[in-house]
């Protein structure tokens, strides 16, 4: 036996990428995420179409030191620290930040935001 080692074809958008884009460009709660994660809208646009155009890529995690995370302005947290924040989110005790409630992700009442597979709900 072996292993089938091609590689499979990219699952991702069934529309057009400049037409999801626009739609992107138009959303209001995609403006309000990109404001609320601090990226500019074209760019926070290009990151979701990144992910979107293949669903098989993996998030990237860059690991850094926490003086470079300091240097860059982060508020670094001690191993104790992070262990209690797991222990709070583990017991369900974990709030929401201000930032994330100003964003008003979970707020919207409205018609769900384009969909990134293209399909039509």
């Amino acid at each position: 036996m072996s292993q089938d080692t091609s590689p499979r074809p990219k699952r991702g958008l069934k529309r057009p990428v400049e037409v999801v884009r626009a739609e992107l460009l138009k959303d209001a709660d995609t403006k309000r995420i990109a404001k609320a994660v601090g990226m500019s809208l074209e760019d926070y646009v290009e990151l979701v179409l990144k992910y979107a155009q293949d669903k098989d890529k993996e998030p990237e995690v860059h690991v850094v030191s926490d003086e470079e995370l300091k240097k860059n302005g982060f508020n670094v947290v001690t191993a104790e620290e992070a262990g209690k924040m797991l222990v709070a989110i583990a017991k369900g005790e974990f709030g929401v930040d201000q930032s994330f409630q100003n964003s008003e992700f979970e707020a919207s009442s409205g018609p769900k935001g384009p969909s990134l597979t293209g399909d039509k709900k």
